[in-house]
């Protein structure tokens, strides 16, 4: 519904009511405990009509929000406002729009990776968001799954961390973090109608790990997914939802449905959805399965009072976990009509953050000759050429959700995006840093390669940008429904690099990419000397791209993703089919590659350097006490370059043969600063939790018995020190 306009009084006071927010100092978040508590008291007050308010949305554009709750009063509960998206505020002004969370990972940076949870927290409580929707873990099952790129990549390990530290950092904020979606919804291609079927150790080891690492940080909201499990659809599957999620986990918090993916009442809200969005049956119906429904369901004895007194209590908790009960801002969006939203700046410093965290998570796939940093001063003339280095000839935000594919790519297409409040491209930030000494000569036409090699021939060095594109399903962008067709490069890119490239011997090669991309084309051309991966960087992109070229940044950032040689390495595509067999069971990502004996292009975990880092001395002691057991390690890692530089340190565990384990599994990693020609010591430490296999006989987690090996390595492949333990 169109919402009445503001006038400049009310404007005002909002304005004033957020601004001293905007400082305000972490929350002190509650305990669980504590939060039931609160809850108990109030939700025991209330009658049904009020209950099932809290727990069903308004319907589709009812409300300032994508999702909005009914409020309740005597005794008063206020409309809850859950907003999109992982990286940022979607349908809102005046935010950041910032790094992906395939970049988050892709950092291997654990307090970088709060600190961007943190800023978005302040920014989604300044706005009075409730409930930000993120992070997002779903796995890059397949390459090209349209919104792998939203998550933090292949491995469980690295996605539960990204997961965890993204979480503390929104709710130490004071704001609800919502980890979705919940279960086995890693492709669009019939997300809504196929099933996803996979194993109970396939669903604990890989895709039920990050969900597991979130419960731990105390997330306060789950998004149950589309897709079916197994034959059931996801919002209504008692095994995962209750015997797994609230049981095995112990769960707290409260269990949202993704937008209409709610497909019945009884059903649903016993098997432990608590909460419908955005309410109606379909967009705009009229109709919800809860409200009215779900009274009627309690009234024929379908359902218990008590499991909707659970399902309002649950929601009641996680908002007094965080503390909301306590001065929290006015809400000022207004989603479906930005434009009557009030001005409120949330922004602050936050630009700082996305700029390091761009860089931080920009990759250097390849270096040869020592091509890369860039000095300015050694310099004349540098060439930037391909449409991935300007800017959208149609304007910033030119399409709704990002769905389309016009000058650089810094993010993906759909819900899970936010507007660029700006967006630095390459092309500005080059030509800035360089200064105006440097000539700077480009061009951004994909398809005039004459014109292309013509402005590389005589440059210094030749900057040639490409770029692939993925999203979600309901925007179709250039024939991709979601899901990308192949892996190839978009715009002419392949044919653009090999013209730059046979004009110029200092080519670099710059891809922004949703995921791996095929390269064979060109990757071994003699003038290609480098390839740098931004990713998918946000509003800071040409700004931290050209901190990496000139070197005011050593690159650190790894691949959260494997990239093959051939698209036919991969042993999973999207898959068109009613039921999607994860058979692969365990081999996900690089443990495939390993367990096949398949040489990637560039390796799970890789990434260069401007120096050199050494390790050496590695020690490892395993404890056994009782019901604990404790694997420790050290080992020496030396800068032996001459730039200050950060490693990241990968630990990757072999069990034992009888386990049936893939050959290596991430299980720990360090990012630690080094300055040139100085050692420090890295410690990792290995609980039941990294060192347990799902065991289907007695549905638990044990540690096998037997010889474990640790491997520490640069990457999965670059293994520099081994070592062994008995359990």
């Amino acid at each position: 519904m169109q919402l009445p306009s503001l006038s400049s009084v009310a404007i005002s006071v909002l304005v004033a009511a957020n601004a001293a927010t905007l400082v305000q100092a972490k929350v002190k978040v509650l305990s669980w405990e504590d939060a039931y508590k609160k809850a108990d008291a109030l939700v025991g007050q209330m009658n049904m009509d009020q209950l099932t308010n809290i727990v069903t949305g308004v319907g589709w554009m009812k409300g300032r929000c994508v999702g909005n709750t009914y409020p309740v009063t005597n005794p008063d509960f206020p409309a809850l406002c859950l907003e999109d998206a992982p990286l940022g505020m979607r349908f809102a002004s005046n935010v950041s729009s910032g790094v992906s969370g395939i970049n988050a990972a892709a950092s291997w940076d654990k307090q970088a990776i709060y600190e961007r949870g943190q800023y978005m927290g302040k920014e989604f409580y300044g706005k009075g968001v409730h409930i930000q929707l993120g992070p997002a873990m779903n796995f890059m099952r397949s390459a090209e799954g349209g919104r792998g790129w939203e998550s933090g990549g292949e491995d469980p390990y690295l996605q539960g961390v990204t997961a965890a530290e993204t979480i503390k950092g929104i709710q130490e904020e004071g704001v609800i973090a919502t980890a979705k979606h919940y279960i086995l919804n890693d492709q669009e291609l019939n997300r809504k109608t196929g099933s996803s079927d996979a194993d109970q150790r396939t669903l604990h080891e890989v895709y039920l790990w990050p969900f597991a690492r979130s419960v731990e940080a105390g997330v306060g909201s789950i998004m149950c997914s589309y897709n079916r499990l197994n034959g059931t659809f996801a919002c209504e599957d008692d095994y995962t939802m209750n015997t797994v999620l609230k049981g095995e986990l112990g769960f707290k918090g409260f269990v949202q449905s993704d937008w209409a993916a709610t497909m019945s009442t009884v059903p649903s809200a016993n098997a432990g959805l608590d909460m419908t969005m955005p309410g109606d049956i379909t967009f705009e119906s009229g109709d919800s399965y809860f409200g009215p429904n779900l009274t009627k369901a309690v009234n024929n004895n379908e359902v218990k009072k008590e499991r909707v007194t659970d399902m309002a209590t649950r929601i009641v908790a996680a908002w007094y976990k965080m503390g909301q009960d306590k001065g929290f801002p006015k809400l000022t969006l207004s989603s479906f009509h930005m434009e009557e939203a009030p001005f409120v700046d949330v922004q602050a410093n936050h630009k700082e953050l996305v700029r390091e965290m761009g860089a931080a998570s920009t990759v250097l796939l390849k270096n040869a000759d020592s091509a890369l940093p860039i000095d300015a001063k050694k310099v004349k003339k540098i060439a930037i050429i391909g449409s991935d280095a300007g800017p959208d000839p149609f304007g910033l935000n030119s399409c709704s959700s990002h769905g389309c594919s016009n000058g650089t790519l810094a993010q993906g297409w759909g819900s899970g995006t936010a507007d660029f409040p700006y967006l630095i491209d390459p092309l500005a930030g080059l030509t800035t840093a360089f200064g105006k000494n440097v000539e700077i000569k480009s061009t951004l036409d994909d398809w005039n390669l004459e014109k292309a090699a013509e402005v590389a021939t005589d440059a210094d060095y030749a900057l040639v940008f490409s770029n692939a594109d993925s999203g979600e399903q309901h925007i179709v962008v250039d024939g991709n429904v979601g899901d990308r067709n192949n892996l190839t490069l978009w715009h002419n890119g392949d044919a653009l690099i090999k013209a730059v490239a046979d004009a110029n011997k200092n080519t670099i090669v710059v891809i922004h990419a949703v995921g791996a991309v095929m390269m064979s084309e060109w990757i071994d051309h003699p003038n290609v000397k480098a390839v740098v991966w931004p990713g998918l960087p946000g509003q800071e992109s040409g700004n931290s791209l050209a901190d990496i070229i000139t070197g005011k940044v050593n690159p650190s950032g790894r691949l959260p993703y494997t990239i093959a040689k051939k698209e036919s390495d991969y042993n999973a595509k999207p898959d068109p089919s009613a039921v999607i067999q994860y058979s692969e069971k365990l081999l996900v990502g690089y443990k495939w590659f390993d367990h096949a004996k398949i040489e990637p292009l560039f390796p799970f975990g890789h990434g260069l350097s401007y120096t050199k880092f050494d390790y050496s001395k590695l020690k490892v002691k395993a404890k056994k006490k009782k019901d604990t057991v404790t694997a420790t390690a050290s080992l020496s890692v030396k800068n032996s370059g001459k730039l200050d530089g950060a490693e990241v340190v990968q630990a990757y565990i072999e069990f034992p043969e009888s386990a049936g384990e893939p050959p290596k599994n991430l299980r720990g990693f360090e990012k630690t600063m080094i300055k040139a020609g100085k050692s420090t010591k890295v410690d990792f430490e290995f609980t039941k939790t990294e060192l347990s296999i799902w065991d289907v006989d007695v549905n638990d987690w044990v540690i096998p018995s037997g010889k474990f090996t640790l491997h520490i390595g640069a990457s999965s492949r670059d293994i520099r020190q081994s070592a062994s333990f008995t359990l």
